[in-house]
């Protein structure tokens, strides 16, 4: 038998000690594993508050202290790094260059009142990273329009923050480009991001919830290339304390904002649509997942022009998706290979004369193909309204449980339609039917004679 070296034979005080020495590296590799933000922070070359007086968790008003501190480390090129704590603030002023780290969850910049709590304005190069920002619901000043505000400030970048309690907008940027990133925006009395005439701006990976007005809106003053990328955001909760018929209460809206691309978001229990989209020309709202909306999901409406909607989810809705106002000049669409089921017909906003309980509605220059639709409290789909119909195809789709497969509008002057190639199943009434404006007016036109309307081709269909 082979005999042990004593020398590599620990004996009991250095078992002991090998334990106390591997529980110590233990508990140092998981504090440094918790203080990893500081020694990032402190590897980019950033200024510690803490060397500048600033006292985490101190009770009085740091706001002359952290502005100081904020020229101070801009001046000299740097980030300010504030450790974890709380730090009452108010009336902070960006400028060219400052840049703010935090530890994520830890550092905590509390609204204290009286004005506004971040402003810049006419700057570049924003950054605020790893910061609570908290509003604490107190009243901003009548010339702040949002808790963070940022007027003509190119690259300004907020990541990995969390925005709460503003008693107005969560974040307004006008004229701005940048990002907001990884960010948590809660509780916003207003709309949680609000961006004006914006340039570059991507809006990303971030989770909104209980907003009063809306979670995300994209707007300009005047029609205009825009180029927002709004991707991967959870958005849930948003209300429409300010009411109206569907300017307020969606998760996203876009308006005359040229160019916008809305993809892969979750967004659900929203007052009106999960996604609206009103005037705006190639729009692209891909392989978002949408449900419980009080009024239609996906929506692109008035005088928009190249909206391709694809790869969407719709389940529970008053509507699905519709592409309309043909009368004010909206036209041009695909619709492609999106599910869309449980639409129940019944609005959480009452608007009587609507067509709630729709799958997909379509009017002018509308190519819908590979959709699947089914049960619908009206109908799968519907194309045309009253004389607004012109060049809609509805090729390869799938519709089942619903009042009417396809309704399409047979009233004189409107353009043409070809219906070819679906499967339409297990329909209450009729698999397609004609109807001018809400009256149905023939019966199943599979059947009957379809070819009393010269504007449609009806052929191929399964039922």
């Amino acid at each position: 038998m082979q005999k042990w070296n004593k020398q590599f034979l620990p004996g009991r005080r250095g078992f002991l000690k090998s334990l106390i020495l591997g529980a110590t590296g233990l508990t140092l590799a998981t504090a440094a594993s918790k203080s990893a933000p500081i020694l990032a922070a402190q590897l980019r070359g950033s200024l510690d508050g803490s060397s500048l007086g600033i006292i985490p968790g101190a009770l009085d008003d740091q706001s002359t202290l952290i502005q100081n501190a904020i020229d101070t480390a801009r001046a000299r090129g740097k980030p300010l790094f504030l450790p974890a704590g709380r730090y009452a603030v108010s009336n902070l002023k960006f400028q060219s260059g400052t840049q703010i780290v935090g530890v994520p969850g830890q550092t905590h910049l509390v609204y204290s009142g009286d004005g506004h709590m971040i402003l810049s304005e006419n700057t570049e190069q924003i950054r605020i990273e790893g910061i609570v920002i908290d509003g604490s619901n107190r009243k901003l000043a009548g010339y702040a329009p949002a808790l963070l505000s940022f007027t003509n400030v190119s690259d300004c970048i907020l990541e990995n923050c969390q925005i709460v309690g503003s008693s107005k907008v969560g974040i307004q940027l006008l004229r701005s480009s940048g990002r907001i990133h990884h960010c948590d925006i809660f509780g916003a009395a207003d709309v949680a991001v609000y961006a004006i005439e914006s340039k570059n701006l991507s809006i990303t990976d971030n989770i909104i919830r209980q907003a009063g007005n809306g979670g995300i809106l994209v707007h300009r003053w005047t029609a205009g290339p825009d180029g927002t990328i709004i991707t991967g955001n959870r958005i849930e909760n948003i209300k429409s304390v300010s009411g109206g018929t569907g300017q307020h209460g969606n998760g996203i809206n876009v308006f005359r904002a040229h160019g916008t691309i809305i993809s892969g978001n979750l967004i659900s229990d929203c007052v009106f649509s999960a996604i609206r989209v009103n005037s705006c020309d190639n729009t692209q709202i891909a392989n978002n997942t949408v449900k419980r909306l009080g009024e239609v999901a996906i929506f692109s409406e008035f005088s928009f022009s190249g909206s391709v909607i694809t790869g969407n989810i719709v389940d529970t809705a008053a509507g699905g998706i519709s592409m309309a106002n043909f009368n004010e000049g909206g036209h041009l669409a695909v619709c492609s290979n999106n599910i869309v089921r449980n639409i129940v017909g019944n609005s959480a906003v009452p608007i009587e004369n609507t067509l709630y309980g729709t799958g997909i509605g379509a009017e002018a220059d509308t190519t819908l193909i590979g959709n699947v639709v089914e049960n619908c409290a009206l109908d799968g789909i519907a194309l045309g309204w009253g004389p607004y119909l012109r060049d809609v195809t509805a090729v390869g789709n799938t519709i089942r449980k619903c009042r009417n497969g396809i309704a399409v509008t047979v009233v004189e002057g409107s353009g043409a339609a070809v219906i070819t190639s679906n499967i339409i199943t297990k329909s209450r009434e009729h698999a397609i039917s004609g109807f001018r404006w809400y009256e149905k007016v023939t019966g199943d036109l599979t059947v009957s004679d379809s070819q009393n309307f010269k504007h449609l081709t009806i052929q191929n269909n399964h039922t």
